[in-house]
């Protein structure tokens, strides 16, 4: 692939420091605009974001900050409550992952209410957490340690599923709460019923390590992952290996993410190299990816909730990457 063919990203936004995770809420802010938060060394800013393709009066993009949380450590991975609104009084909810093996949940009504909860269970290192999405009672975390962890909003661990190896993602069904889905770096993805908290299907890669993987919510017959240089793409109805792999990325991919705006969408990052990370943006009727973005050392990758357009954080800016359909 030419890296000169790379496109610089559609929209920048200026931040104080190196951003290491960033999220757009995949839930609705019950306004016009969306959340959106990023992690750094020891901070989480959370924000709001509204685009020229939303709004014609706005110029390119509007980022407005509406409070960083001071946070003891680098963040490593956070996730949004569907709790999370703006109408008709503020309520933020967020969780964190640090490398001190601890889950952080954060409160706030952006005004004199700030609370944080700690979680502590895991004993290495956490990869990814997520949200149940329906009512945000939940939250799943998967780690090193080779768990998935449940836990409720008080911190108490609900459910403790073992895996075979370190777990890498993990993925809520969007309507069904009993069903969770949960990558593991060996290459298998296993869907459990938390009811029984037995596995009731499983997809194998072929290949490992896996690095990430995502469960696609507009239509759940379909995962993807990275794993090695290529991506994949199972439909869970067919048959447990993919039905589509390529190779993507020349120095090892790193991140799977699919567009929630369109289910044939998808974007995948390579392991920041020695000089910038690639951005592809794949469709799936479509052999080449559609498009290639880089940027100096990026991390974290998220889709928008209804815009074909995508963010990856770099050294001191946001990078959104929009996608002509």
């Amino acid at each position: 692939m030419q890296e000169d063919s790379s496109r610089s990203p559609s929209y920048t936004v200026a931040c104080e420091d190196y951003v290491h995770v960033v999220e757009f809420s995949p839930f609705t802010s019950g306004t016009p605009v969306s959340l959106l938060a990023y992690g750094g060394n020891q901070y989480v800013v959370v924000g709001t974001c509204l685009f020229q393709e939303e709004d014609m009066e706005v110029e390119g993009a509007e980022f407005t900050v509406l409070r960083a949380f001071h946070h003891e450590l680098r963040v490593d991975t956070l996730a949004w409550s569907p709790e999370s609104r703006l109408d008709p009084s503020p309520t933020i909810r967020f969780c964190t992952a640090a490398a001190d093996r601890k889950l952080r949940l954060l409160s706030s009504d952006l005004q004199d209410r700030h609370e944080v909860k700690v979680m502590e269970g895991h004993t290495s290192y956490i990869n990814h957490l997520v949200f149940e999405p329906t009512q945000g009672r939940q939250i799943a975390s998967v780690s090193d340690d080779h768990t998935c962890r449940v836990w409720d909003l008080d911190g108490c661990e609900t459910t403790t599923l073992r895996l075979r190896s370190p777990g890498i993602s993990v993925c809520w069904h969007p309507e069904e709460v009993f069903k969770l889905m949960v990558a593991e770096k060996k290459g298998t993805i296993r869907f459990y019923d938390l009811v029984t908290q037995q596995a009731i299907l499983s997809l194998d890669c072929g290949l490992s390590p896996l690095m990430s993987a995502d469960w696609c919510l507009t239509n759940t017959i379909k995962v993807g992952a990275v794993a090695g240089n290529d991506w994949l793409i199972w439909d869970i109805t067919r048959s447990s290996y993919p039905q589509e792999k390529r190779p993507a990325h020349i120095d090892k991919a790193r991140l799977f993410k699919w567009s929630r705006a369109n289910e044939n969408l998808f974007a995948t990052t390579g392991c920041p190299g020695k000089i910038s990370s690639q951005l592809l943006i794949h469709h799936l009727g479509h052999p080449q990816p559609m498009m290639i973005g880089s940027i100096p050392v990026g991390s974290g990758l998220s889709w928008h909730r209804t815009l074909p357009l995508c963010v990856i954080g770099g050294d001191r800016k946001l990078c959104f990457w929009m996608t002509e359909m």
